[in-house]
């Protein structure tokens, strides 16, 4: 038995007395402490509930039809009150005004229908021993949904109605609970098979089909089905895209260890065998056989886990390359190309000044001088895989490892990538590199860091001019070093109060960037903002920013890979907005 889980149900009965017809509410008492006999993996104990828990989560649980998971239509209303009375959880239930919803309503207040089951999960146990006999107490456990059921009063469980006197099944009821329960008894079902059973007035032949049916398909603990209905704010269950993207969202929450929101929560619990069963049931296929069949099943045929574990890495992969970023994006302009062609980045000047009109009227025009640097997107990218034995073993563990790495390198390659562009110094198309003396913006004499080398190269960028000569404004924003020159470029940066002028920080407003990947542990550089003039520019394929992910299953390789691609293209398209000093 899987302790943390396994959903459980105890059966109750419900009194027509409490119906309020205006507000199609009634009340129930859905769970009591009373102690409920139980079977495990070690024999036979008492369970006991703890009823001093938070029903929060509780509020907006679905109401079932007999435990029926597979349709909207087995919703028959919602939880929308519980609260602890003494040793009692009592909930307020609201009923649908749907036809079949009305028709059970009915049969309530006549008196046919008594019988109400809670389904519910126990994350915490706390073992003792009362009068020789194993307990097991649940000191943290949360309702999962309330069914309305044809046969509530079992003796086996013991949660009732305070509004109801104690009922016991008619002969023949009693007759088939016990057939039922000698079928467990022999077939090695759990408690909850049995209760599941007769809380939907299972036959003696319907009994004895369903623990074929089990018996045929169990396999150790990995093989506990359990399956995960949403109706959240008014989505479909069976919408392939919320459900990849739902339960996508639920396996990376497993794998990063976060909390899922509302709608992944009731598949979090889930281990990817069981996703997978539920994917098959949502395409309405089998789900017989050994894990390793339902898994390759799931895998090579129609069902949704391809595309809701290629989500799941997405996220995860996501979540680990914005973890990462680059100090370089900081002076850098991001921008999109719509193909893979070659992409012009055009410079044009402005008019030099303006020109006296003459007698005559007539102006003067004054022709446009431009510049052009080119560049263009790569294709990037890897592989990975989980094996079939990983997807039946459920090892996330590994995937996330290796999924998160590869996050990281996707954001570290493109952080290398700036560093090399700027370490380059590649000719531009006036045939001179990128940081040169005919450009005005490469230090004559290597220093170090300081008051009077930051005004010269500040100096040297104000005195920038466009094309034709004309003025331009460049303003330097950041200073990039490498991790050597952290501590000195701090302390040129930092704002202090001086006492006299000469002590003023003057080069406080400058933003600085650390990059440890710069290969000079000397060498430093002023840069102007992206905003105000173009300097370094990045750029990723149009719609697809940053690394996707492709997921395939394989022929000749017994899982499924992970295509991890990317396409990015970077350069300096223009000199102006960037000045290097050598260092010293």
């Amino acid at each position: 038995m899987d302790d943390v889980v396994t959903l459980f149900t105890r059966a109750a009965t419900i009194g027509a007395q409490s119906w309020n017809e205006e507000a199609r509410t009634l009340d129930v008492v859905f769970a009591t402490s009373n102690p409920v006999e139980r079977q495990d993996h070690r024999g036979t104990f008492l369970e006991r509930l703890d009823m001093q828990q938070d029903w929060t989560p509780f509020i907006g649980a679905p109401v079932l039809d007999s435990h029926k998971r597979g349709a909207l239509g087995d919703v028959l209303g919602s939880v929308i009150a519980a609260k602890t009375a003494g040793t009692e959880g009592r909930a307020t239930i609201q009923i649908s005004k749907r036809r079949k919803a009305a028709a059970i309503v009915d049969d309530i207040k006549a008196g046919h229908i008594r019988g109400v089951s809670v389904g519910y999960r126990v994350a915490e146990w706390k073992d003792s021993t009362e009068g020789g006999k194993r307990v097991r107490t649940a000191t943290k456990w949360s309702p999962a949904e309330l069914s309305i059921v044809a046969v509530g009063a079992d003796p086996g469980a013991t949660i009732r109605s305070q509004q109801m006197e104690t009922n016991t099944d008619p002969p023949v009821i009693a007759a088939i609970n016990v057939e039922i329960r000698g079928i467990a008894k022999v077939a090695g079902l759990p408690q909850t098979w049995t209760d599941s059973q007769i809380d939907a007035g299972a036959t003696i032949a319907e009994a004895q089909a369903a623990a074929f049916e089990a018996m045929r398909v169990r396999s150790a603990a990995a093989d506990s089905v359990r399956t995960a209905t949403a109706g959240i704010s008014g989505h479909d269950a069976n919408d392939p895209e919320w459900r990849i993207r739902t339960i996508g969202e639920a396996i990376h929450c497993r794998m990063s260890g976060t909390a899922p929101s509302e709608a992944a929560r009731p598949y979090a619990e889930l281990t990817l065998l069981e996703i997978a069963k539920d994917c098959l049931r949502a395409r309405g296929l089998s789900t017989t056989g050994n894990p390793a069949q339902v898994m390759e099943r799931s895998l090579v045929s129609m069902s949704d886990l391809p595309a809701l574990m290629s989500d799941a890495i997405n996220r995860t992969l996501r979540q680990a390359y914005t973890a990462a970023p680059s100090g370089l994006k900081r002076i850098a302009r991001q921008t999109t190309a719509r193909d893979f062609r070659t992409m012009h980045r055009i410079q044009l000047s402005a008019a030099a000044t303006l020109l006296p009109v003459d007698e005559s009227g007539e102006f003067h025009s004054s022709p446009l001088t431009d510049q052009e640097e080119t560049y263009r997107l790569g294709t990037y990218g890897r592989i990975v895989g989980l094996t079939r034995q990983a997807f039946v073993n459920d090892d996330l563990g590994a995937l996330n490892d290796l999924t998160r790495r590869m996050g990281v390198a996707a954001a570290n390659f493109e952080a290398q990538f700036l560093v090399d562009v700027l370490q380059a110094n590649a000719a531009m198309t006036d045939t001179y590199p990128v940081f040169h003396a005919a450009h005005g913006n490469l230090a004559a004499t290597g220093t170090v860091i300081s008051q009077q080398s930051l005004s010269d190269a500040r100096a040297a960028m104000r005195r920038q001019t466009g094309l034709v000569g004309e003025a331009i404004e460049v303003t330097p924003k950041f200073l990039v070093v490498p991790t050597n020159l952290e501590t000195l470029a701090e302390r040129q940066l930092t704002q202090i109060q001086a006492v006299q002028i000469e002590n003023v920080n003057t080069f406080s407003f400058l933003s600085l960037v650390v990059e440890p990947r710069l290969t000079s542990q000397i060498a430093w550089y002023l840069v102007a903002d992206t905003a105000a003039i173009e300097g370094m520019e990045y750029a990723y394929l149009e719609g697809e920013a940053g690394p996707q992910t492709f997921a395939e299953v394989g022929f000749a390789r017994d899982g499924m890979s992970f295509k991890i691609r990317e396409d990015f293209g970077a350069a300096i398209v223009e000199y102006r907005g960037l000045y290097k000093n050598p260092g010293a």
